[in-house]
């Protein structure tokens, strides 16, 4: 069950019947209009057992807890096409990553996650800045966390491993998976050209274990989600290579394969106890589209 976070930027309210979301909060909000109610779900200020829910009709069952933004001010102060900002307190901010943006400045490179995020900071006159605490490659999407100030980062650098519970990509690979579920270990080092090889032998690198569940197959590509056990550099898309099926569009360890023009690769869902609060905070976006239309 997701999370119903406690905080006063949020009115709490309890589903009693079973019923549509979007008549269950016009009944539940009696002076509030339909156009203001859509206008919040879009704006992803509605939250159901601490999942972010925009559609109007999702079905609600008697005992769900949800949550309904005071102020659509994130939505209003933060439009980014690159970035979607998908929870907010005083000490974290978890965003969802486009494809195309680096997670941190790098080089010359001004686009980035952080950069965007203290511009917002700014204009939302908060006093903090983002803190890198972990990193997707420019051409992965998914979720991420940002820490708003030092002791919050340190918190989750040092802790990071007892901190995050569940992290799970999900990718679109070349070839039919010939098994369901399995695992996936090496030692992965990186040569001077910053190419990781895997080797099944201690090669001097840091061991990874990945965890895979096939969701899907046709017999061009497979939607497999992965699971990390640990959290190395370019982990997924070296052992998924290892396995004979490389993630589609991936130019460094692929096979040419692109069927959508991206590297096919999103952060789907990142659970993890809050730093401060220590409250389990769960967080899960949909598998993209555009992944989903080559298995129909």
């Amino acid at each position: 069950m997701r999370t119903n976070y406690n905080d006063n930027n949020y009115l709490h309210l309890t589903v009693k019947d079973d019923k549509p979301l979007l008549e269950f909060l016009l009944d539940s909000m009696e002076n509030t209009s339909r156009t203001k109610i859509k206008s919040t779900l879009q704006g992803r200020g509605v939250k159901v057992n601490g999942k972010v829910i925009t559609q109007f009709d999702y079905p609600l069952s008697c005992g769900m807890k949800v949550a309904v933004s005071r102020s659509k001010q994130n939505a209003e102060m933060f439009k980014n096409r690159y970035i979607k900002i998908v929870y907010e307190d005083r000490y974290i901010v978890v965003v969802e990553k486009n494809v195309g943006i680096l997670s941190m400045a790098a080089g010359h490179s001004s686009l980035n996650v952080k950069t965007v995020l203290d511009s917002y900071f700014k204009t939302s006159r908060q006093k903090c800045t983002a803190h890198v605490v972990h990193r997707l490659d420019r051409d992965t999407s998914g979720l991420m966390i940002y820490a708003k100030d030092m002791q919050t980062e340190q918190i989750l650098e040092h802790e990071w491993h007892d901190i995050v519970y569940d992290r799970r990509y999900v990718a679109v690979v070349s070839g039919e998976m010939e098994d369901d579920y399995g695992t996936m270990t090496s030692w992965l080092k990186d040569n001077k050209a910053y190419i990781t090889y895997s080797s099944p032998y201690d090669n001097g690198g840091k061991y990874a274990v990945t965890h895979f569940h096939t969701l899907d197959r046709t017999t061009d590509h497979s939607l497999v989600e992965f699971r990390l056990e640990t959290g190395r550099k370019n982990q997924i898309r070296v052992h998924s290579a290892d396995m004979g099926h490389p993630v589609c569009g991936d130019i460094k360890y692929g096979n040419g394969d692109d069927p959508i023009g991206r590297l096919c690769l999103h952060a789907y869902v990142l659970c993890f106890y809050h730093p401060i609060t220590r409250r389990r905070m769960e967080f899960e976006t949909p598998i993209p589209v555009n992944f989903r239309k080559l298995f129909k």
